[in-house]
């Protein structure tokens, strides 16, 4: 525990008021606070200790007098009389520049540094330079400011007084003004680069934190929520349960509840979805979708568990008409061309298939006096640190149980196993099962070494009956998904699959060129299968040869939230701060993967510290 020993107080941001040439300096350095510039550690040190003896090929710093000099065509001698060394040195330098040659004067007495050599038994002091500041490790910095612009900058901001007043715990800020003021130049051991971690985790949250906004709301949550759970025909799992149990704590409060709820592949949001607007009735709810099959799924599940409401299904297709009578309406992107009634609660499903405009503005299009409720649900699992982060913006659930336990195998294959890859085919269409083919490209590319679905639709509608075709750019994806649904016994697809459509009889996915594609998106895949408790297949064919260490990982894990941290380690995690939660953010120091429990402590510190940050003020920051 990074902070066992740390004692919790409550503090509150002091504003930082700067000198505008400082404010100027922060600013080319591009960081916003002391804790920022804390992260900027030191490359090395240069020793300016007055030496108790030489080493050769490393830096010295003497105390001497000048006792001559000697101008030859391409050097400059100086013999120096090393006083705490008690000897005589010989200093020299190639190619002097003149002012070089003025700053020994035989007779005077000065410190000196350069690098010591033994040559021939003799000690010598290759590009000796006159020195005032003694005594000290001097930080060498590689920034765009002035190397001693830097190091004043540093002394008068990195202390620990003042990294505790910009809100880090003491333990921390003293590791910190070590890392930049040692007693001895050495490498960073843990301790410090745990506290640079830290530090960079909590500039980060801290930021995000600011970033959040909060706005109250006039729509109090009355549901009866248990009597609906008890009609239900089956028992929701505990991660369901909690999951609306913090939403109902959200829905009863005085601010618009902001919360994300990400669920595992076939976790069964839907029923929390379903819950929520169980609890928000009589206030209306409006939930969107980013496709009709998806919408259509939703209506279709809401007509089924909630049969006392009025329900509408809104997309491009239906005809347009007043909403005022329905209590919960389901849509596409078509409710962003609508005029909506008032709503106590508005939903996004799938909610990064959907652009930020797009989020906000169906919150904006209600005919509301005061904010709605905002839940967005995603099927795509994020590692338990990545939730962390982010719940210094935006309150988040996680739903790692799932209903049902799946049963499916997942095998790496290559050329030579698709004979057998043929026969596990035929035998799951004879039991009436279907198989999803999924393809990198729709068309052929010389930089891609598999065939596309143009290549290779030819072999499968020769072979099979029932073939399915479809693709990201094709118009009337939805139609073809649907009708495969029903009647189909193959489907060859690109990864517009990868989320949303239930195909009950879908029994194996074969995935062409999987080392291409990230882990979450193999799981999205993946989960397609076994939706019912049939068993389920995901053949990983990979025309690439030796061993794949990302895939074997995939093939022995089932859990999305597993499979998400494992992605972490092959690529870089999320940036809220843009915007997206998906998007490349890298630190320096701290590492998503690996340090969760520096995570843990960051959440905890701002947690118990900083409830005295006011929404809208940003406290602590470089003015």
């Amino acid at each position: 525990m990074i902070l066992s020993s740390v004692t919790a107080k409550s503090v509150a941001y002091p504003m930082l008021s700067l000198p505008s040439e400082d404010a100027d300096k922060f600013h080319r350095l591009g960081v916003g606070s002391i804790a920022a510039l804390a992260l900027i550690a030191p490359t090395s040190f240069e020793d300016r200790r007055l030496s108790t003896e030489l080493s050769s090929n490393a830096s010295c710093v003497i105390d001497a007098t000048v006792e001559h000099t000697l101008r030859t065509p391409k050097t400059l001698k100086i013999t120096f009389f090393a006083h705490n060394l008690d000897e005589v040195v010989e200093g020299i330098i190639f190619h002097p520049k003149p002012y070089m040659i003025h700053q020994f004067h035989s007779g005077e007495r000065g410190f000196f540094s350069g690098k010591a050599v033994l040559e021939q038994g003799r000690w010598q002091i290759i590009h000796p330079l006159k020195i005032t500041a003694v005594g000290l490790l001097v930080p060498i910095y590689k920034t765009p400011l002035r190397a001693d612009v830097m190091r004043r900058l540093v002394e008068k901001y990195i202390t620990v007084e003042l990294l505790m007043n910009d809100g880090l715990p003491e333990k921390i800020a003293r590791e910190l003004y070590l890392i930049h003021f040692p007693e001895f130049p050495r490498p960073l051991d843990s301790a410090q680069i745990n506290a640079l971690k830290f530090t960079e985790l909590y500039e980060y949250m801290r930021r995000l934190r600011l970033k959040r906004r909060y706005h109250k709301t006039s729509y109090r949550a009355t549901g009866d929520i248990r009597q609906w759970v008890k009609t239900l025909p089956f028992k929701l799992t505990e991660d369901q349960q909690k999951a609306i149990s913090e939403i109902q704590k959200d829905l009863t409060g005085g601010n618009a509840a902001r919360r994300m709820i990400v669920g595992d592949v076939g976790c069964g949001k839907t029923m929390v979805i379903l819950a929520s607007v169980v609890l928000m009735h009589p206030y209306r709810s409006i939930l969107m979708a980013p496709t009709t099959i998806l919408a259509a799924q939703l209506y279709e599940e809401a007509q089924k568990f909630l049969p006392d409401l009025q329900i509408a299904l809104v997309t491009n297709a239906t005809k347009k008409g007043p909403l005022e009578k329905y209590d919960f309406i389901i849509g596409t992107h078509a409710l962003l061309h609508r005029a909506l009634p008032e709503a106590g609660l508005v939903m996004v499903d799938e909610q990064h298939r959907f652009g930020t405009a797009q989020r906000h503005s169906l919150s904006k299009l209600t005919d509301n006096d005061t904010s709605p409720h905002y839940l967005q649900f995603s099927a795509t699992p994020i590692p338990r640190t990545q939730a962390m982060i982010d719940s210094a913006h935006i309150d988040v659930s996680l739903i790692v149980q799932t209903p049902f336990t799946k049963n499916i195998a997942t095998r790496i294959i290559g050329k030579n196993d698709f004979p057998k890859l043929l026969e596990h085919i035929r035998s799951e269409i004879a039991q009436d099962h279907q198989v999803l083919i999924v393809y990198p490209l729709v068309e052929q590319s010389e930089s891609i070494n598999y065939q596309s679905i143009d290549e290779a639709r030819g072999y499968w509608e020769k072979n099979f009956e029932n073939v399915y075709v479809t693709h990201g750019k094709d118009k009337e994806k939805e139609a073809v998904l649907m009708e495969f649904r029903e009647k189909g016994n193959i489907l060859l697809a690109t990864t517009v699959v990868e989320v949303g459509i239930s195909l009950p009889r879908l029994s194996t996915v074969v995935i062409v060129g999987a080392e291409r594609l990230g882990l979450s998106t193999l799981h999205q895949l993946r989960g397609r299968v076994s939706r019912t408790g049939l068993e389920g297949y995901c053949y990983l064919y990979s025309n690439k040869s030796g061993k794949n260490e990302r895939l074997e990982a995939f093939s022995s894990c089932t859990s999305g939230f597993e499979i998400a941290a494992l992605d972490l380690k092959f690529r870089s995690s999320g940036d809220l701060l843009e915007g997206s939660i998906q998007s490349g953010k890298k630190f320096r120091w701290a590492d998503i993967a690996e340090d969760e429990e520096i995570v843990r402590e960051v959440k905890k510190w701002l947690d118990q510290n900083h409830t005295a940050l006011k929404p809208h003020q940003e406290q602590g920051r470089v003015q």
